[in-house]
């Protein structure tokens, strides 16, 4: 996808072959930086920090950490001990420990005489993969919205919650690659931007993504998309997902679940985007079993924005001496859910449904 015209990945290996850059998204929109990582500590920080952010980039993120703690100490005890590290950052995208399996089982592997070069030779492969993957999910999606468009002869209005474009990915994104391959082709789309409290990631991300790619859209408050579907201005939705059961239940950015109550309501279809390494096989019952991070309080109580002389401020907007709670996910069941958008096609949210797509996947 494109930064002022230039095409990006959210995340490359650095001149040198060695230290790795990610775009810094806690700067976006008001600024476009890069942060080197240089060291394991970098890339766990990262990720903790949600400089990168979105379940398919935490495990690519993930991936290049490895790499870097193998020129640190690439003994399967400092592979063991950065593995337990990075896994540690965030609890609830699965893609992290998947990641950090896939690599862990390559790097052990008889074979491997260099871990260091084996371990940035995965990476960069893993971060191919990805892309490729969320292109094929952006052609299955695309149908959807195409549809839409010939049944009703008029822009087709999608509504997305957070942000799981390219941002959240390598590169085209999972909820948003089937609005930017549908655009790509010609056809008319718009896209109703869920604000997204606490960090604001609809508003600072999707926006910033959209925009730079000339595709119509309207920041809304978390609160309106009821509205907007009680309207009929709301054609489908299609959100993103950090882990789905292997049953179909997805959890996403908090306040997803509300969204697909009012799609169910309102008759909406309502989609999830996501590539087969963010279905947890283990799981069949996503409310119970699904670790929900409990992020700082301090998400709720302050925001940071752009002032009018143009500086970057954070102020308090909560009641002085008030506790806050702030849940980063919740778990949308599956019978909300209209189908799961995937790099192999579309599926109903279900087990059989999911079975039938990724048969050659655990049971």
């Amino acid at each position: 996808m494109n930064i002022h015209g230039r095409p990006t990945r959210t995340i490359w290996l650095a001149e040198d072959g060695a230290g790795v850059e990610v775009i810094d998204q806690t700067r976006l929109p008001h600024a476009v930086a890069t942060v080197r990582l240089a060291s394991l500590a970098d890339a766990a920080e990262a990720i903790r920090s949600m400089i990168v952010r979105g379940a398919p980039l935490i495990g690519v993120t993930a991936a290049y950490g490895l790499a870097l703690a193998m020129r640190e100490d690439a003994s399967e005890d400092g592979l063991r001990r950065a593995v337990e590290t990075l896994a540690a950052t965030r609890p609830t995208a699965v893609n992290l420990r998947w990641a950090l399996d896939r690599m862990a089982a390559a790097l052990l592997a008889p074979d491997v005489n260099d871990r260091v070069a084996a371990a940035y030779r995965m990476a960069a492969t893993m971060a191919d993969e990805d892309v490729a993957t969320c292109r094929a999910i952006g052609e299955h999606g695309a149908s959807l919205i195409r549809e839409a468009h010939e049944r009703t002869g008029r822009t087709v209005n999608v509504l997305t919650h957070c942000n799981a474009g390219w941002l959240a990915t390598v590169d085209w994104g999972t909820a948003l690659a089937p609005v930017y391959v549908a655009h790509a082709r010609g056809v008319p789309v718009h896209v109703w931007v869920d604000e997204t409290r606490p960090r604001n990631q609809g508003a600072a991300l999707t926006a910033f993504e959209l925009g730079q790619q000339g595709i119509g859209h309207t920041i809304v408050a978390d609160n309106a998309g009821g509205h907007l579907m009680q309207h009929g201005q709301v054609d489908l939705c299609i959100v993103g997902s950090d882990r789905t059961t292997a049953t179909g239940d997805v959890a996403n950015k908090i306040g997803t679940y509300l969204k697909a109550l009012a799609a169910h309501d309102n008759g909406v279809p309502f989609y999830a985007a996501l590539p087969a390494s963010t279905i947890d096989w283990t799981l069949s019952d996503g409310v119970r079993e699904i670790p929900i991070e409990e992020r700082s309080a301090r998400e709720v109580t302050h925001m940071t924005g752009r002032a009018a002389d143009g500086a970057i401020v954070t102020v308090e907007i909560a009641a002085p001496g008030s506790p806050a709670a702030n849940p980063a996910f919740d778990v949308t069941p599956a019978r909300l859910v209209t189908g799961l958008i995937t790099e192999r096609g579309i599926a109903p949210a279900s087990r059989d449904g999911l079975r039938g797509l990724f048969g050659d996947r655990p049971a």
